[in-house]
């Protein structure tokens, strides 16, 4: 099917976009009119915020809003709120929870809150004669230039932190970097970052042109090819973990304390040393950290590519989440990297984002760095429990045995007539769909 190039299509009024996507891509089918007006909110100013969060809206997309209570971290018991659409999310989570809250609960250590940016540029000169440059003059006029930008980031305790040159022309000629490390108190700070590492960009190419010792030819070489922050932030990470005696890690599956924790450790042991189950075993993680993300409208893109950098940092990809038993003693943990913040961006504006940080208790941005590995570190936990006791599926597919009814158009009674059916059986697709036509044939 061929179809038209549209110009100004951001300048066209709501309906004018979905005019024009009906006609040009749907066959005049107005039913899908009705499909996009169905998910706008009925508050027409709450509506216009929605909107405004992105560019050429024509609807709201939504996901389910869910609660996982009994979080019991640091001492405080909390309830998560999740935003996710994957079955089996939640309940793992709120399972782990439980599980946990009277072994001690989840406890958690910030290990570091530094951030990251840099200036990439080109210049082709001896890295020598550049450091020099860099440690007896550029250096302080970074900081001096900036002065202006960090004086409110300053106030609240942040700001930058180091300036270094790295040199790079080894893997690339003539390629070095400003790399810059940032505290940002409460908010992520990409804004804040980027401002700062433009106005590097700008200096440099000032004091390039006025440094002496450079040649013309050697000015004539700076090229700034981007001021950017990195996603990647191996030292602004969080410790969350979990520990008992083995003799109090009781499981109701049936398997003894012992071969639990021994089974338990070694499904670790395969995601630390197995790259394709490591990356099925952090997905699984990040279920529960994006959802809590999201929920409190931080980045989730951000925290996923930091999580699976972090992952490879070392060559090779492994997990995430660690566990050792020593002297009776079982111990699971996370070291996750992540960058977010409770000020600036949605936080402010959006009304179930709001809500999520006043249900968690308004906290600092540390505070959230803790929720989030703990989110993940249940969520691994509850994953890790079924799979070497009775397999992830029993569990997934009976959260997932109300999709595959609705896709049937099943009514309520029939619903309950499942749910009783598949009360002592592993639900699978073919006997859902084997037992609903001999319901609907009788």
């Amino acid at each position: 099917m061929n179809h038209s190039l549209v110009e100004g299509f951001s300048k066209l009024s709501k309906q004018r976009k979905i005019d024009w996507l009906i006609k040009e891509y749907l066959s005049e089918d107005r039913s899908y009119e009705q499909v996009l007006q169905q998910y706008w909110n009925g508050d027409e100013t709450l509506q216009k915020l929605h909107e405004e969060f992105s560019e050429n809206t024509i609807s709201n997309f939504y996901m389910p809003y869910g609660i996982a209570p009994n979080f019991l971290i640091d001492g405080k018991l909390l309830a998560l709120p999740m935003a996710v659409e994957e079955s089996s999310v939640v309940a793992a989570a709120s399972k782990a929870a439980k599980f946990w809250i009277d072994k001690g609960g989840f406890k958690t250590t910030i290990i570091n809150t530094k951030k990251l940016g840099h200036t990439h540029f080109i210049f082709n000169v001896e890295p020598h004669k550049i450091l020099h440059f860099f440690n007896f003059k550029l250096k302080k006029r970074l900081f001096e230039a900036t002065e202006d930008i960090t004086k409110n980031m300053r106030n609240r305790g942040g700001g930058i932190l180091n300036i270094h040159l790295i040199d790079k022309s080894a893997e690339l000629e003539n390629y070095f970097q400003l790399k810059a490390s940032f505290d940002t108190v409460d908010s992520m700070g990409a804004n804040f970052i980027n401002s700062c590492l433009e106005q590097f960009g700008k200096t440099l190419k000032e004091e390039v042109e006025k440094e002496e010792s450079f040649t013309r030819e050697e000015k004539d070489s700076l090229q700034i090819v981007m001021n950017i922050l990195s996603n990647f932030t191996p030292d602004c990470i969080v410790r969350a973990e979990v520990s008992c005696k083995i003799e109090d890690l009781k499981d109701d599956s049936g398997i003894s304390n012992e071969e639990f924790a021994t089974k338990f450790k070694r499904a670790v042991t395969i995601a630390e040393i197995e790259p394709y189950r490591a990356t099925t075993h952090n997905k699984g993680i990040m279920n529960g950290v994006d959802a809590v993300v999201i929920a409190t409208g931080n980045d989730f893109r951000a925290t996923e590519a930091c999580a699976h950098a972090y992952a490879a940092k070392d060559g090779k990809y492994t997990s995430l989440t660690h566990c050792t038993i020593d002297n009776g003693i079982f111990r699971f943990w996370i070291d996750l990297p992540i960058s977010v913040g409770v000020v600036g961006g949605l936080t402010n504006l959006h009304p179930l984002v709001k809500f999520s940080l006043a249900l968690l208790g308004k906290p600092s941005a540390q505070e959230l760095m803790s929720i989030l590995a703990v989110s993940g570190l249940a969520q691994n936990f509850g994953a890790l429990r079924s799979l070497v006791t009775t397999g992830i599926q029993k569990g997934h597919m009976k959260m997932h045995l109300f999709n595959i009814l609705n896709q049937l158009g099943a009514t309520e009674e029939e619903k309950n007539h499942f749910v009783s059916y598949f009360k002592d059986k592993t639900v699978t697709h073919h006997e859902v769909i084997e037992e609903f036509n001999k319901m609907r044939n009788k």
